[in-house]
Formats: structure tokens, sequence, C-alpha cells
């Protein structure tokens, strides 16, 4: 299997719906700013943004495409399958219902968790963001049930029709903020929130449709918890604690920071984070998504050895792609953020915030996509529970982090917090794995490691020099910004692939050898 071929195809949609999520985002700066109104849309939009990436993007596939496939395989026909599904859906949907009404109901205190209370609102400023939180909240109900629908068109390898999906999500968010933005950044963050519940019904309606096409028609059942769906459900509840601990961590982060925080903090977290979240999904979440169904059919086979070398991959392959990432985002950060997002209410002032913020994050970037890379080892031998305890360890280290370094370095306490904790979960997996025998760095991956890292760090001399050297360009107009930084990251890309060779991280045989294998 071509670990990096496999990954690129996986990775292509998600990289058009990162990219249209930056063009989001430097809307929203731009219309919105990163005042009270910004804070207020950030916290509506988190716990939709959190509940997508527990339950679509981890819980919930995680336990339903193996017990879907197992259906099918047992019965030797799709039909069994799919009455798994009519029948996980039927017990779902009153589930998501009566959720979305009571979650509505309690939008006050759920906002006030969200944000920590903020810091000193107006009781009109706390009622609008309660009200922004009431407006997306149905979102959670729209995305579980494309989860459920993704899952089966997952199962029968029609990938990119759920990989698209979150490509409409951010098709209507711009949609909203360049066609019915208002004339202040309150009305304009209200738009916002409309656009993230429509978006939500663009992507379950994108489902039907593709679901429809691929022969697949759920029937509507009354409800029944069978042996079968209690189990599923048993398997969601530790998947999403033990998948979620970043997500988790950024909840506390945010709620510290809106409460012991001046306004625009939340924002500053948000903007370094969607920019800290592009490489993270592009290989974190590609590499999870290939890796657990691959190792757990070879630890099926009996092939043990191989399950080792494709995890030996996996981890090589991250760590080739992330800590260059890790650095340039460390080293270049102002110029990315000004040319992204410092536009009409979003100003230098901000700019220089957000970049110290993005900083703080990269610094776990490479466990972030670690952590995705050896949780498949513990899911594909069916324990849940590892990773739980360790994501809990992290969460308890992020509190304790947030607690000490906000007093200290203000709004990029958060964010170092959670790269600190990311750091702490990432060498737990790695060393239970390690301890238990089910993983050891072959000699490909120990010689390689080192070198990736000096390269990484040649790299991120030669940008500092370079950023100094075109500033100019950076610091222009948008285009003339927009130039500075493609150059930069032009340049540095080069630079990364020339220091490869030259400490012989990688070879010329190794590359051609690649290219073959993607032709």
């Amino acid at each position: 299997m071509n670990l990096a071929k496999t990954l690129g195809s996986v990775g292509g949609l998600t990289l058009v719906s990162r990219v249209l999520a930056l063009v989001r985002d430097s809307l929203q700066a731009t219309f919105v700013g990163a005042g009270f109104a910004s804070d207020a849309f950030l916290v509506a939009f988190r716990l939709p943004n959190m509940f997508r990436a527990l339950f679509a993007e981890g819980a919930f596939s995680s336990a339903f495409i193996p017990m879907f496939n197992r259906r099918v395989a047992e019965k030797g026909e799709l039909s069994a399958g799919l009455d798994f599904a009519e029948r996980a859906m039927a017990v779902l949907l009153p589930v998501l219902i009566l959720f979305t009404i009571v979650m509505i109901a309690a939008a006050w205190p759920i906002t006030w968790a969200l944000s920590g209370g903020f810091n000193d609102p107006t009781p009109e400023q706390f009622a609008y963001a309660v009200t922004l939180s009431r407006i997306t909240i149905p979102y959670l109900a729209l995305i579980s049930i494309v989860s459920l629908l993704g899952g089966i068109l997952n199962s029968l390898h029609r990938f990119w029709v759920n990989a698209a999906a979150p490509v409409l999500l951010n098709i209507a968010m711009i949609a909203g903020l360049w066609f019915f933005h208002g004339t202040d950044a309150y009305e304009t963050a209200r738009v916002q929130a409309i656009s993230v519940t429509v978006g939500g019904a663009l992507q379950l309606g994108w489902l039907i449709w593709a679901c429809r096409g691929a022969g697949v028609k759920l029937r509507l059942r009354m409800p029944r918890i069978d042996k079968d769906i209690g189990q599923l459900f048993k398997l969601i509840l530790p998947a999403a604690a033990g998948a979620g601990a970043v997500q988790i961590n950024l909840l506390i982060s945010t709620a510290l920071a809106g409460s012991l925080l001046a306004p625009g903090a939340i924002s500053y977290i948000y903007y370094a984070d969607r920019l800290n979240q592009l490489p993270l999904g592009l290989i974190g979440i590609g590499l999870g998504t290939i890796l657990l169904p691959t190792i757990s059919r070879q630890l099926g086979e009996g092939k043990d050895d191989e399950a080792m070398a494709m995890q030996n991959r996996g981890i090589e392959l991250a760590l080739f792609l992330t800590l260059p990432a890790m650095v340039a985002l460390m080293v270049v950060a102002e110029p990315i953020i000004r040319t992204l997002f410092q536009h009409g209410r979003f100003d230098a002032a901000d700019t220089s915030a957000t970049a110290m913020t993005l900083a703080a994050f990269s610094i776990g970037l490479p466990a972030y996509v670690l952590i995705k890379v050896l949780t498949p080892g513990f899911y594909a031998r069916e324990d849940t529970r590892t990773p739980v305890r360790f994501a809990m360890i992290a969460v308890a280290a992020n509190i304790v982090g947030n607690l000490i370094l906000i007093p200290t370095i203000g709004y990029v306490g958060p964010a170092l917090a959670t790269a600190l904790s990311a750091c702490i979960n990432m060498a737990l997996l790695y060393a239970t794995l390690k301890k238990r025998g089910h993983f050891t760095a072959d000699a490909r991956l120990r010689r390689r490691v080192p070198r990736l890292a000096l390269a990484a760090v040649l790299m991120g001399v030669a940008l500092w020099f370079g950023e100094q050297l075109i500033e100019p360009w950076t610091t222009g107009g948008f285009w003339v910004r927009a130039f500075g930084m493609l150059l930069l990251v032009g340049v540095g890309a080069a630079i990364y692939g020339l220091a490869c060779l030259i400490t012989r991280a990688y070879l010329i045989s190794d590359l051609k050898a690649m290219v073959r294998r993607s032709g």
C-alpha cells in the first residue's frame, strides 16, 4: 500500500474545505473583526464545531463503520448492513430531536459555560450571544444524521462524497458573509450563525442525494434498543472521549480565556487554531482514516509485522510533513496572519496577538498528528479505554496549564497549554504501545527522524532571514502580501526538500520510488 498516495487522495477534498475555511475566516475578520460580536459568534460556533469533530469525524464513524461492515460480511449482502443502519437511525433520530430541544432551552447556561461568562459583558451583549447559540444548535442534529449516511457511503468506498460535505458548510458561510453582511459587526455575526445551520441542511441534502444515487434508501422505523444498538452506543462514548481531547482542551481554553482575558482573546485563539488545524486536518485526520482499517485488517489476518511496519511508515510520513509545518508556523506566523486576516476591522494589533498565539499552538502540531497515528494501534486491538484514560490526563494537564499560564502570558497561555497537553497525550500513547510490544521504531524510522528535524530547523533559519529580505512584500496591499507569503512558502518548501537530501533524510532514489508508485 502506498501510504503517501492514499493520504493524498483522502486529503484532496479536505484541502479544498480547509482553503475555503480560510477564505471564510478572512471575510469574517474583515466584516466582524475581533471584538465582542466575533467572540459571541465563535462561542456559538464552538459547540457545533466540537460536536462535528467528536461525533462526525471520530466516534460515530469508528463505531458504526466496523459494525456495518461486519453485518454485510456475515450475511454476504448489503441489505443486512442497511437493516442495521435503519435500526440505528430509528433510535438516533428521536434522541437528536429531544437533544436539540433541550439544548435550545438550555442555551443560556451552555453559552455561559462555553465562554466562562465572557469578561464583564452587558446584559444585552450576553443575551445576543445566547441568541447566536440558539441559532447554531440545530446544526448538531443535522451533522449527526450526515455522519450516519456518510458512514454508509464510506463503507461502500464512496469516500469522496463524505469528504466533500464540509465544503458546503464553508460555501454557505462564505455566501452569508459576502452577500448578506450587515452594516455593523453584530448584524454580520448573526448572519454567520444562520449560515451554520443552513450549511448543515445543505450537507444533509447532499448526503441524502448521494445515498439515493448509490441505491441506499433508509426507511423510518419505530425506535428499539436491541443488542446491536446497545453495542453501538457503548462504543461511541469512549471513542468520543478519546478522540476529543484536543477539542475538549480548546473548549476549556476558550472558556477560561473568555472569563479571564479582555474581549478579543477568544478571537485570537480561534483564528490561530484555524491555521493550526489546516495541517492537522490534511495529515492527521487523513492518516487516522487510512491506518485504522488497514491495521485492523492486518492484525485480523495475523500479519503483526506488516501492521507494525505500516505504523512506522505512518509516523515517518506524519513527521516528514508536520515538522516543517510546525517550524514555518512559528517563524513566519505574522506575515501569514497579516495576509489572510488583516483587513477591515482586523488590525495590526490583532495580527500580532494572533501570530503569537499561532506560534504557541504550532509547538504541539507534531503531537496532534501523532495522536491520530498512534490511536489506531489501540482501537485496532479493541482497546478503547486506554486512549480515553490518557485523554483525560491531557485534559487535566491543560486545565492546570491554563491556570498557570494565563496570568503570566495572557492570551498565549491557552494555546501553549493546549500544545503541551497534546504532547503529554502523545507521549503516553507512544510509551504504552512500546511497553506492550505493539510498536517498535524500526531502523529506517530511527535514522530519519533526527535528520528530518535538522532539515526543518535549516528551513526555519532560511525562512527567518528570508522574511527580513522580502519584508516590503509582506506589508503592502493584499495582493503584494499574498505574493510575499506564497514566495516564503515556496522558498521554504524548496529549502526543506533540499535539506532533506543534504541530511540524507530522503535520498533521490526514495523520491523517484515515491513518484513511480504515485503515478
